[in-house]
């Protein structure tokens, strides 16, 4: 299965920003989009924007995660692309954190992340094609002070992402783990009075998810890293 193929596509952990531009881009290039979270009421005019059908998954919950797929199938047909750009943020000193809270960010950030993909390559595999591409940041290569659940949970998504890119690469499914090393615009941090550019666009974001999903396979690229021209690295 050519990546020209390529029709259905599911967002994970959808929402405002930059999951709104995925579905808008997607969208726009023909897909039939699907895009699941835990409050779909919030997606309602973007689903109507987008023609995509929401669905109500939690997805660090093992059953609700393969009944979306199966649900998803039942309707459709199942997905040539998947994207995981769910996620939790928590901070604190470490003298202080909450353990349970902090497992349930390591569960947001990577464990979902695990689900979703082996839900996505249990179908993918027969096929002999499809792309699955996980969202990570800073964090995702770099720890931070005061934040070691995120560092966690994003050192561990990268690790998911590139242990299936070698795993499943051969068998015609394209991994890819996109860092977003640092902040998005959105309508909350306002516009760039000054065409500075020290915030990456949603819709510029979206538009590199999409040139991986289209990418040959013959140079197909695991990971990406995307950063304003004022990020330091």
């Amino acid at each position: 299965m050519q990546p020209s193929e390529f029709r259905n596509a599911l967002i994970v952990g959808a929402g405002p920003g930059l999951s709104a531009a995925l579905a808008r881009v997607l969208a726009s290039d023909g897909f039939n989009v699907a895009l699941a979270a835990r409050d779909i009421d919030k997606l309602a005019k973007l689903a109507a924007e987008t023609r995509a059908t929401a669905f109500a998954c939690d997805a660090t919950d093992a059953a609700q995660v393969e009944e979306l797929f199966s649900s998803a199938s039942s309707r459709g047909g199942d997905f040539d692309v998947v994207i995981y750009n769910a996620g939790a943020r928590l901070r604190g000193p470490i003298d202080g954190l909450d353990p349970g809270a902090v497992a349930a960010s390591f569960a947001a950030n990577a464990f979902g992340g695990f689900l979703v993909a082996q839900q996505a390559a249990r179908r993918m595999l027969p096929r002999g094609g499809g792309a699955i591409l996980f969202t990570g940041a800073s964090a995702s290569v770099k720890g931070y002070a005061q934040s070691a659940p995120f560092a966690m949970g994003k050192f561990a998504l990268r690790g998911l992402a590139q242990s299936l890119a070698r795993e499943l690469a051969p068998k015609g499914i394209h991994v890819a783990h996109v860092i977003i090393d640092g902040g998005i615009r959105t309508p909350a941090r306002g516009r760039d009075e000054d065409n500075k550019d020290d915030l990456l666009d949603p819709a510029a974001i979206a538009a590199t998810y999409l040139q991986l999903i289209r990418q040959p396979r013959s140079t197909w690229t695991w990971e990406v890293e995307l950063r304003p021209w004022v990020e330091r690295f």
